[in-house]
């Protein structure tokens, strides 16, 4: 059985995560880097370019420039399939493996501020005079 979680303490957890990668001394991802990065590491493969660019619905350009970073970052690499020679399949690395982890450790450690300090969005947003200034 599927429990809901409020949106707000959602968007609070993503808030707490991306604040603490922000923070720490390691790779800074944009966005679409962090989504090309999540799709290679959830989701099974194998994976291309072309699979991605569809998976994620962008163009195949913005999903090189993104591997391209993930790349620099030894985060994801990229292989020429051996099986076809045109296409380039995207594998998962030991630092990435490291990083996903570090994230999950940093969400675990967001959603449970988030549990023990309930978001005031939804108060601050009917209510703009409740905001801490």
């Amino acid at each position: 059985m599927a429990t809901q979680t409020n949106p707000d303490v959602l968007v609070g957890i993503l808030r707490d995560t991306v604040v603490a990668l922000v923070r720490r001394d390691g790779p800074d991802l944009s966005a679409r880097q962090l989504g090309v990065f999540l799709t290679v590491y959830l989701t099974d493969g194998p994976h291309t370019v072309r699979g991605l660019a569809a998976e994620l619905n962008v163009s195949k350009p913005a999903i090189t420039r993104a591997l391209d970073r993930l790349g620099e970052l030894d985060l994801a690499r990229r292989k020429v399939d051996p099986m076809d020679r045109r296409s380039v399949l995207v594998q998962r690395t030991l630092k990435g493996a490291a990083f996903l982890r570090d994230m999950r450790s940093i969400m675990v450690g967001a959603e449970q501020q988030a549990h023990e300090n309930p978001p005031q969005i939804a108060a601050e947003v009917a209510d703009p005079s409740r905001r801490a200034g």
